[in-house]
């Protein structure tokens, strides 16, 4: 898996003393891409960042899994981070990136908290979740319907591989994973933002207020944003740097 590690504005300082951000992108995306470095550039303005592609995008191997098994690449990421001497590791993800973090912060839960049987070092202390779905399948938006015809037959994998530099597992789920709704109870009592604009073409605004409604009310924020897209190619350096800010102001 490729990654790249920013330390920051203070790199001389101690990591221990910084949360680092990890960085996850949506579906077509890449640690390349030119969203994601925009948005780790406004990171690295206030903290340490890692940014990296998911299997079957830019220079990782494997092939995609739309969301399932990402899981296990974000928490080798997050792993990482810790490994370099960071306590504190909050995760920011879009779109697809923005599902597989709330799958990973309720499947990896801090010590002593439960949740996946593997890693105890590859826990989020904070997430943050961008233009996400609530829920897996959803057709609704033209923008959904082009996706889903890309990732179910031969022809349209073929594009997204060649067109996009994308590579799509081809096997369908099973088991279906947590969906997004199903994850965010799992995440209290660590902090959880919600990010959605109200111009996403992808997942209307019923998404973001049924994720929500899911989290914990003393630890769950909500931000809908005016004239704000979907996901990272449409976050401008205001929005990403108000995300920074709330990440380094969590205990």
């Amino acid at each position: 898996m490729e990654a790249v590690y920013e330390p920051g504005p203070d790199p001389a300082g101690r990591a221990a003393d910084r949360p680092v951000v990890v960085l996850a992108h949506g579906f077509t995306g890449a640690l390349e891409r030119p969203g994601l470095r925009r948005a780790a550039r406004v990171f690295a303005q206030h903290t340490a960042v890692i940014t990296f592609s998911f299997r079957g995008h830019g220079g990782s191997g494997g092939r995609s899994t739309l969301g399932d098994r990402e899981v296990l690449d974000l928490a080798a990421a997050v792993g990482w981070a810790r490994s370099l001497g960071h306590r504190r590791v909050a995760t920011v993800g879009f779109s697809m990136g923005g599902s597989v973090v709330l799958r990973h912060g309720a499947l990896y839960l801090p010590p002593n908290g439960g949740g996946h049987g593997g890693r105890t070092d590859a826990h989020a202390d904070t997430i943050v979740s961008v233009s996400a779905p609530a829920r897996w399948y959803y057709r609704g938006t033209a923008p959904m319907r082009r996706v889903h015809w890309a990732i179910s037959g031969p022809t349209g994998r073929a594009i997204a591989r060649w067109g996009l530099g994308t590579r799509i597992h081809p096997e369908d789920w099973d088991p279906v994973p947590l969906s997004p709704t199903e994850s965010v109870p799992l995440i209290a009592p660590r902090p959880l933002l919600i990010v959605h604009g109200d111009k996403d073409t992808y997942f209307p605004l019923d998404h973001p207020r049924a994720l929500a409604a899911a989290g914990s009310p003393a630890s769950t924020t909500l931000w809908i944003e005016g004239g704000f897209g979907h996901a990272e190619s449409s976050a401008g350096s205001l929005l990403l740097s108000r995300v920074a800010e709330w990440i380094t102001a969590q205990p």
